[in-house]
């Protein structure tokens, strides 16, 4: 008699977090750590939104501010925490995103994700409660 198993469905963790108003989430997969903003050391003729390089456990870690490739909002301030994301295959540099405020890992059912938005870096919108979050692909966002 052969015995059939149910599908479970597809889930992955994300990291959620502000920047400006809008919510975002990352897979947690790709985070190292997170850490509080520190002083940074501006990089001249470098792109908006580089915002520095800080020293992060004796390494030379980059900072982006999403708010210049998202066009998030119009305030100026940097955010108060930095996510940190673990070097991709073959690269030198660890990179950090500011964030305005750091949530909790929530599991996130994929198949429930909205897929079909335009734009290269989100890979999707869920929709929670009565708010969306769009969730980001880090390897597509260019810095």
């Amino acid at each position: 008699m052969a015995t059939t198993k149910s599908t479970a469905e597809a889930s992955t963790h994300v990291l959620e977090f502000n920047l400006g108003e809008n919510r975002y989430c990352v897979d947690i997969g790709y985070v190292a750590e997170i850490v509080n903003t520190d002083k940074l050391t501006p990089i001249p003729n470098t792109p908006p939104h580089i915002e520095g390089v800080m020293d992060l456990r004796g390494e030379t870690t980059k900072i982006v501010n999403l708010r210049e490739i998202f066009s998030a909002t119009d305030d100026e301030r940097l955010g108060e925490r930095i996510i940190v994301f673990k070097r991709k295959r073959g690269a030198n540099e660890r990179i950090g995103w500011l964030a305005d405020e750091v949530h909790q890992v929530r599991e996130l059912q994929t198949d429930l994700v909205d897929t079909s938005v335009e734009g290269s870096e989100i890979a999707g919108i869920v929709r929670r409660e009565e708010e969306f979050v769009l969730w980001i692909d880090p390897t597509a966002v260019r810095v």
